[in-house]
């Protein structure tokens, strides 16, 4: 717990995520970024006299050493997640990390153990978790408006929205579309559904369209250190993960495929309702033998990232400063990391993947 009166935040990153993170510690009245740490020193640089940083690093190492830190966003690459989070929580630091918390399920239990043994607070930055529809669609569960929740059905699929550079480099990403789009939408599904055990695992990846770095007149998304150089991830993945209590979640992702338009839906079953969080947030449900389609009346229709994003850090120095418990604990991540590497492996294998 932080004896002093703001939280002291070290940013380890500073590639497309990590504004994110910058703008939303900045407008928090109990933190302050104290030190930005990158390996380019002068994207480091700028960030730091963006946010009035008395510190940059090139090296995590040292600025973890740094008494005045107390906390740390890690918004790296995903290979780099369990070696960075783990040297953090052995200094002392809280940390919020980025998803996927591990390209593998050892390092996300590595880093599990870390968290145990260290004391610091830990959250995974599963965003989607902290937008205003989500939560209260949560309490809309949690008082049994639904039912059971025995179905849902997720997709993110861009027709052209591979960001090249690291995402699309297999050795730093650990994927495509299914680890850095995939991760969002099944852990959505899984928490509102109330984070059943997953048992078993059936996906398919493929590698069909490449990056299609040749369309042009058309803009995307794209890495900070935008490059087409490389590209050994899947295009498009898709999987359908069973759970314990009998629940099942289908999910379809994509960076590119030949799709007339990009499409993002969110759709949960339930007994007594259902609901859809996009496109647009819709609630069905039966009154006198009538089904009912309701349109929730909401500050923010739909998932709105700023204020996700806000709300996220926002809870995260409250978790390092009063002790409050995480949303998206350590224990989530590793359960997510075990989904997404059966996904792989159920792919690569060909066959279902058992997970009791």
């Amino acid at each position: 717990m932080s004896t002093k009166q703001m939280l002291h935040i070290g940013m380890i990153g500073t590639g497309s995520i990590s504004d994110l993170h910058m703008r939303c510690y900045a407008k928090n009245p109990n933190a302050v970024i104290y030190a930005i740490c990158d390996l380019n020193e002068q994207r480091a640089t700028a960030a730091a006299q963006k946010y009035e940083a008395q510190s940059v690093y090139t090296d995590y190492r040292e600025m973890l050493k740094d008494p005045h830190v107390d906390a740390v966003s890690i918004c790296t690459w995903n290979n780099t997640h369990a070696d960075f989070a783990i040297a953090a929580l052995k200094a002392g630091k809280h940390v919020l990390l980025e998803k996927p918390v591990a390209t593998n399920v050892e390092d996300a239990l590595r880093i599990e153990e870390a968290v145990k043994s260290s004391g610091c607070t830990f959250v995974v930055g599963f965003v989607r978790r902290y937008d205003n529809n989500m939560q209260m669609l949560h309490q809309f569960i949690q008082a049994g408006e639904f039912g059971e929740l025995y179905y849902a059905k997720a997709s993110i699929l861009r027709r052209l929205g591979n960001p090249g550079g690291w995402f699309a480099d297999k050795n730093r990403s650990g994927g495509g579309p299914l680890i850095d789009l995939g991760v969002h939408i099944i852990d959505q599904c899984w928490y509102l559904m109330g984070c059943p055990k997953p048992v078993s695992v059936s996906g398919n990846t493929y590698y069909k369209l490449g990056n299609r770095a040749n369309i042009e007149h058309l803009s995307f998304y794209k890495a900070a250190d935008y490059s087409s150089a490389v590209n050994n991830v899947e295009d498009m993945a898709n999987a359908l993960i069973r759970f314990e209590n009998g629940a099942s979640l289908a999910v379809d992702v994509s960076f590119t495929l030949h799709a007339q338009r990009d499409e993002s839906s969110v759709k949960l079953y339930g007994e007594r309702g259902g609901f859809e969080l996009e496109p647009e947030t819709l609630i069905v449900t039966e009154k006198n033998n009538t089904i009912l389609n309701i349109e929730p009346q909401a500050d923010n229709p739909g998932l709105h990232m700023h204020s996700a994003f806000q709300n996220q850090i926002d809870h995260f120095v409250d978790c390092c400063l009063n002790g409050t418990e995480p949303i998206s604990p350590i224990a989530d991540g590793v359960a997510s990391t075990r989904m997404l590497c059966a996904i792989y492996e159920s792919a690569e294998k060909g066959h279902e993947i058992r997970l009791d």
